[in-house]
């Protein structure tokens, strides 16, 4: 009997985006191959511990995205000790070991899980885990350094202002108007999912708007609203990526705000594939897989456009750990790409660890 390979499904976290997480692991957990896989559940809770789960009782409140939560009434606090060649948790109530652990799959989106923090962990840990690096992580996430970078690559993005806490009490509307026309959208610029995003149509919307965004980080992106198409593509792979089919997102909400994406089962209404020139599909698959490789991403990634009525596409974002939720647009393209949820998952455990055993193919020393 081949021997199951033993993922750690990492989820949860002191981001803005937990509850996203956990609806995301869920899904996850649902669909791995468990005659292949042994799953072992850890969550972070808000306050950053380190909790080993049961899979009868991981999580309270599961059907409700907004109620659901870490079941810590029948978990183990626990810790991640390096044990070569791979990870080990250890039990900090009785300080023993509760056995290694091959590959992480990490599904913690925004701080401290997406944004190279946990990646730089994982790394010193010696354990193999799916997605990106330190760098491709920490520049996805950065949204005001990953448009300078994509525009530096020839990659065109929607105008914005990049803007500090230190500098908020001299920064007027005026200071934007002299860039860019109402609509604006404000954001945090090291969030995801939508957390902190307002858009601002009218001059009395706009302060509330900074101090809503400045809630969730020190540093803003004030960025020109695009009239255009909202389309995704998502990407797969390492050395090699690929581009699945292009999806178009159309918010039933004002924009696609995180009660859409996460809530609102019809907050938006996902056409996949989009309805577009072959032409243009090509483009957008190209950039996509070009703004994977600039960012230095690995894995996966979710790339994000406008496109715009005279053909001109934008990139909007990256996700390198997108949303894989029932209704997240990840998971949804590559099934209509012919890669079903579950083998997704097994591509991606595969790239994981072709990644490991590439970088331990590396010389560590000069002796």
């Amino acid at each position: 009997m081949t021997k199951k390979v033993r993922v750690g499904l990492l989820f949860g976290g002191r981001s803005g985006e937990h509850e996203v997480s956990l609806l995301s692991a869920k899904s996850i957990y649902e669909a791995i191959d468990k005659d292949k896989y042994e799953v072992i559940l850890i969550g972070i809770d808000k306050e950053g511990h380190w909790l080993l789960n049961d899979e009868s009782h991981y999580l309270l409140s599961a059907a409700s995205p907004k109620l659901i939560s870490l079941d810590q009434a029948h978990s183990k606090k626990v810790a991640p000790v390096s044990h070569r060649p791979t990870a080990s948790l250890l039990s900090i109530d009785r300080g023993q070991k509760l056995g290694s652990v091959d590959v992480i799959f990490p599904i913690m989106h925004g701080t401290d899980g997406e944004d190279g923090s946990m990646q730089g962990l994982l790394e010193i840990l010696n354990v193999a885990y799916v997605g990106s690096g330190v760098v491709g992580s920490a520049l996805g996430m950065d949204k005001d350094v990953m448009k300078r970078l994509l525009n530096q690559a020839g990659i065109k993005t929607a105008q914005f202002i990049t803007l500090r806490k230190s500098e908020a009490d001299t920064f007027t509307l005026n200071d934007v108007l002299e860039k860019m026309t109402l609509p604006v959208f404000i954001k945090p610029a090291n969030l995801g999912s939508s957390v902190g995003v307002s858009k601002v149509g009218d001059k009395r919307d706009f302060q509330p708007a900074l101090d809503n965004a400045f809630l969730y980080d020190i540093k803003i992106l004030i960025e020109e609203g695009v009239s255009g198409r909202e389309v995704e593509c998502s990407v797969l792979g390492n050395n090699e990526p690929i581009a699945s089919v292009v999806g178009e997102v159309i918010p039933t909400h004002e924009f696609y705000s995180y009660e859409a994406k996460y809530i609102d089962a019809n907050g938006a209404r996902l056409k996949i594939p989009a309805d577009l020139p072959k032409n243009l599909i090509k483009r957008i698959q190209a950039l996509a897989i070009k703004t994977f490789q600039t960012l230095e991403a690995s894995g996966m990634a979710r790339v994000d456009f406008f496109v715009k009525s005279n053909g001109e596409v934008l990139v909007n974002e990256i996700n390198t750990i997108p949303g894989f939720t029932k209704i997240s647009m990840y998971p949804k393209l590559w099934e209509v790409s012919g890669v079903p949820y579950a083998a997704l998952l097994d591509k991606l455990i595969n790239l994981a660890i072709e990644k490991k055993n590439e970088k331990d193919g590396l010389r560590r020393s000069f002796c």
